[in-house]
């Protein structure tokens, strides 16, 4: 075992802290993990960061499918992360699907061991790198906001935002048989990435008519919209952007009052399928029982085992768990410089 382990912590709004903990004894179904490579989820993790989750004053009720005002109720502290990919310290005595040395992922915090139900991660496949292992999360996103779009053999695709998320989706509409992709970013680094991953052009909210650049382009409009960024402004250009009788799928979780976004404009007019529920958690799925939870994941997974899809270039910037506050600091205030977070443990 290391010294008394660490953890990175959120107490308040854009308040992070490492802090030292204390592992229990390990029960008869649980495994230790060391971990060796975290990363975050940009788009979800920056709300709870920014303090302007709807859960700070609401809860969501599952049976009512609403969001409900309530009490305030702190919710810190908080755990940051979102995957992390380790190695099998020690097993309890009723474990039966890993051994020490295992390399283990899943859906665990930032924080230097894990003590876990073996249930709770997968077993590592040798084909899959740790880059790769903790951008699967942002690949089953993108394999469902494709899916829910239809995107198909011969389409035409935009897709606005390329975060991690949009980036998986780059790829994922090419496989698709997309024959033309735009990507629509103000980042310059993430821009050359997704040409990197396909797209056959990229272009800057910044520098032009996105919405009327994209029309002129496809002659008609793109049949497909992904709108991943996380902005009412982009929703309402990839609504601009989309032809007549096409589709869009806003796949990010948006936040705030929807300002830039003109329901009452080309959306009015162009009789178009905007299409929700993107979310992974959120089931059962429009194609169950063909596709769930389980087959998303195993078809990710399956991806980069067999090399179609890569995560190459995506963690950026990868830093070690002593930089990590100064690191969401700058996802927070100079997101030019980043894509997706990693942290290191060795």
């Amino acid at each position: 075992m290391i010294g008394t382990p660490r953890e990175l912590v959120l107490i308040a709004p854009r308040k992070i802290i490492i802090r030292e903990y204390e592992e229990r004894p390990l029960r008869p179904e649980e495994v230790r993990i060391k971990s060796i490579l975290s990363a975050e989820k940009h788009g979800t993790m920056l709300v709870f960061y920014r303090g302007i989750s709807p859960y700070e004053e609401k809860e969501f009720d599952p049976e009512l499918g609403l969001f409900i005002k309530r009490k305030r109720k702190d919710i810190y502290p908080m755990p940051l992360g979102n995957m992390t990919v380790g190695e099998v310290i020690e097993v309890g005595s009723a474990v039966k699907r890993f051994r020490v040395g295992d390399r283990v992922y899943g859906y665990l915090p930032i924080k230097e061991t894990h003590t876990v139900p073996e249930d709770k991660v997968w077993s590592a496949p040798p084909e899959v790198s740790n880059e790769e292992l903790v951008c699967i999360d942002p690949a089953t996103v993108a394999l469902m906001a494709v899916r829910e779009g239809h995107i198909r053999l011969g389409d035409k695709v935009a897709i606005f935002g390329l975060g991690a998320i949009g980036l998986m989706a780059v790829q994922m509409a090419k496989l698709s048989g997309a024959i033309f992709v735009v990507g629509v970013d103000p980042i310059e680094k993430r821009r050359r990435l997704a040409e990197e991953y396909g797209a056959d052009v990229t272009i800057s909210p910044h520098e032009c008519d996105v919405g009327l650049e994209i029309k002129r382009m496809t002659e008609k409009g793109v049949d497909v919209a992904l709108e991943v960024s996380g902005s009412y402004q982009a929703l309402h250009q990839a609504i601009r952007a989309t032809r007549y009788g096409g589709r869009i799928v806003p796949v990010s979780w948006y936040h705030g009052e929807a300002k830039g976004l003109f329901l009452g404009e080309e959306f009015h007019f162009n009789r178009q399928v905007l299409i929700s529920g993107a979310r992974v958690e959120s089931e059962p799925y429009r194609e169950y029982p063909l596709w769930d939870r389980k087959r998303v994941y195993d078809t990710v997974v399956e991806l980069f085992r067999r090399k179609i899809l890569t995560a190459r270039g995506l963690l950026s910037p990868v830093v070690r768990l002593d930089e990590a506050v100064e690191a969401y600091k700058l996802i927070d205030e100079h997101p030019e410089k980043t894509i997706k977070l990693g942290i290191r443990y060795r």
